[in-house]
């Protein structure tokens, strides 16, 4: 079978052996006669790919037993509006880091209910960098940031240093991309199509100050603490989307684990940059020490020739490089799943390009 070359931005490539295993579980999952998205969500069958998923995210990324995991549905967008319905009483407010469109998202939902402020916010050059030190308000309850902002191309190496402030992250575009200190979070939450596997299952990772935070007693389908009590399975969740991401999870594992992702994805996108950085033909938009391992943006020297290398690049079987709207120029992105043979395929592209129309 002929695969193209998967640069899109999400939902995004996944692992061609995770592909095959989805396959063949649809006709008939693990011998049971049924196929994977006709099982209950409440059969034994299927908890064990529940209760599975859990344990590897938790193996994966060291995170601390007593903090809860649940696998919900709603994507980051829905997050927004959880995080603060759950963390934030009348009266009280939260600062958020604006590195892009996603993170003035998750400010606006924020402000739709309660209170809340952009603590620091890279618009005026155009999110192509990241604070060197934030300012937090003292009567703020959380930070929140976005750990990889897909759309301009930039990532935090490290988390934002502000004390003893809880941090609420949002790492959907490079979650179990390397290693992270989970319990220097108070949640994390993270849509799995970038990094996890298929759209439509979103994990999140609460802290015991999170569930102290959420009073209780909300609409049920936003509550955390009721979502802890029932597992996530207070209605019928993603389950074809949930053993996707464990499939995902366990092939992290046989690969090599974190460790294996972090050498593999800093590998890809060092051949990126290099080759933008060889000649003046080819300019980033994000400065360098805030440069993105998982979401690669740059340009030509003219929009016409970007058009142009858009179509040149999809009729050469390399999908999904034309820039957000936002931004405009190219992107790559090249999540743990993009193999190191997609990159050296692009980077030939372009210096083929280049050659012909520098």
């Amino acid at each position: 079978m002929s695969r193209a070359h998967n640069f899109s931005a999400g939902p995004a490539v996944l692992p061609l052996s995770v592909v095959e295993q989805l396959s063949a579980a649809l006709p008939n999952f693990q011998d049971t006669g049924l196929g994977l998205m006709e099982l209950s969500h409440r059969s034994p069958t299927f908890d064990a790919v529940h209760r599975s998923a859990e344990e590897r995210l938790r193996r994966i990324l060291g995170i601390p037993s007593d903090y809860r995991v649940l696998f919900l549905q709603g994507g980051a967008s829905l997050q927004f509006h959880m995080t603060a319905l759950n963390l934030l009483s009348e009266g009280e407010s939260a600062d958020f880091i604006v590195t892009g469109t996603w993170a003035k998202k998750g400010l606006d939902e924020v402000q739709r209910m309660r209170s809340g402020r952009a603590a620091w916010d890279g618009k005026d050059t155009h999110y192509d960098r990241l604070p060197t030190s934030v300012q937090t308000d003292p009567q703020a309850q959380y930070l929140h940031y976005t750990t990889n902002n897909t759309i301009y191309g930039t990532q935090f190496k490290t988390p934002p240093n502000v004390g003893e402030l809880p941090l609420v992250a949002d790492m959907s575009s490079d979650i179990c991309s390397r290693p992270i200190d989970v319990a220097a979070h108070g949640l994390i939450y993270a849509g799995a199509q970038k990094n996890l596997g298929p759209s439509g299952v979103t994990a999140v990772i609460l802290s015991p100050w999170a569930l102290e935070k959420s009073p209780g007693g909300l609409t049920p389908m936003l509550d955390y603490t009721l979502q802890v009590e029932k597992r996530g399975l207070f209605n019928t969740p993603n389950t074809f989307g949930i053993y996707a991401l464990e499939r995902v999870l366990a092939w992290i594992e046989e690969v090599g684990g974190l460790a294996h992702m972090t050498q593999r994805n800093q590998a890809k996108a060092g051949a990126l940059y290099a080759e933008i950085d060889r000649s003046d033909f080819w300019s980033g938009h994000a400065v360098r020490d805030a440069r993105s391992e998982m979401n690669v943006t740059f340009r030509t020297p003219t929009p016409d020739l970007d058009t142009r290398f858009v179509q040149e690049a999809d009729a050469a079987g390399l999908k999904g490089l034309k820039g957000h709207r936002s931004v405009g120029g190219l992107r790559a992105s090249i999540y743990n799943a993009c193999p190191p043979s997609s990159v050296d395929a692009l980077v030939s592209f372009m210096q083929d390009f280049e050659a012909t129309h520098g």
